[in-house]
């Protein structure tokens, strides 16, 4: 069975007087795949703007907004129809022998194409982040996909979530030094402790499915608004989705839009104005997603 789904996505910004508006980028189209595709999209603003699509260095597609007029009020809508296969877990399928135990035997050619994801990005003064990724292994634990879990549930069970408006993601070691973060803190931590252990990572930014919201019992964490998480390459199995925020592996939740090395890279909407500093006054976001239905698989009847 697959899920089709309606997103709409508003962001806003307000201002004390009219500002005028350089360009801005807009990445909020689900990456079609075996995972799910697109039926139909649309982009809107309230001040009259020209757009115009491209596809980033990893194959992000990208809006880029020219607004050609100034405004008190910027609001940007995206609205998306599309259709949710989901995704199996990785133990559903072969890994390789040279991927079930750490650290993992990488071919040349996928070291080829996995550098971008593999070294460590955030600096870490005090050692806080090295020590907390060495207690995963220490004791020869080094079964690939049982430190993947242990990893993920412990973010889980001994951090606490705080969902924050500020732009940006808090350093790895920050984030265990507060004990809490955002979902993306949480996929940041879990992505520079696993490149420190040699594996691959990219940072996945996107949406969540909550089931409450049709009537499901479990409420999702990090739902109504963007979500972020990791996937990690695992050779046979390819990359494999982890969300720490609701440790979710597989299933229908997790709808991805854009993936990158670093999380300021895949920003759902940025850019510059020109004004005084103090006519700033805030934005707002707000997400939404809506199951329409249910689809039989390929090969049955469809009604």
């Amino acid at each position: 069975m697959s899920v089709v789904y309606d997103l709409e996505h508003v962001t806003t910004y307000h201002y004390a007087k009219p500002v005028t508006f350089g360009q801005h980028r807009a990445i909020f189209l689900p990456r079609s795949s075996y995972g799910g595709r697109l039926l139909s999209y649309a982009l809107e603003t309230n001040l009259a703007a020209e757009v115009r699509w491209l596809m980033d260095t990893v194959s992000n597609n990208v809006a880029l907004i020219d607004f050609q007029e100034p405004g008190q009020e910027l609001k940007v809508t995206y609205r998306v129809r599309g259709e949710h296969f989901g995704y199996r877990p990785a133990t559903d399928f072969p890994i390789d022998l040279r991927a079930k135990e750490l650290p993992i035997q990488y071919t040349p050619d996928e070291w080829a194409d996995l550098a971008i994801f593999m070294g460590p990005h955030a600096q870490d003064p005090d050692g806080r982040l090295a020590a907390w990724t060495r207690a995963f292994v220490l004791g020869d634990r080094d079964d690939t996909l049982d430190v993947l879990q242990r990893m993920m549930e412990t973010i889980h069970t001994t951090l606490e979530y705080q969902a924050r408006e500020a732009e940006g993601t808090q350093l790895p070691g920050e984030t265990l030094r507060l004990g809490s973060g955002t979902c993306r803190d949480y996929a940041w931590l879990m992505i520079e402790a696993l490149r420190r252990l040699g594996l691959a990572c990219r940072f996945v930014s996107g949406y969540l499915y909550d089931p409450a919201l049709d009537g499901g019992e479990v409420g999702m964490i990090g739902a109504g608004a963007t979500h972020a998480w990791l996937q990690v390459y695992l050779p046979g199995a390819g990359w494999r989705n982890y969300d720490p925020t609701n440790r979710i592996v597989e299933g229908f939740d997790l709808i991805p839009v854009a993936i990158a090395r670093h999380p300021s890279l895949v920003m759902p909407l940025s850019g510059s104005w020109v004004g005084d500093a103090g006519d700033y006054l805030g934005m707002e976001v707000a997400v939404s997603i809506r199951k329409q239905g249910m689809v039989p698989e390929y090969g049955s009847d469809r009604t």
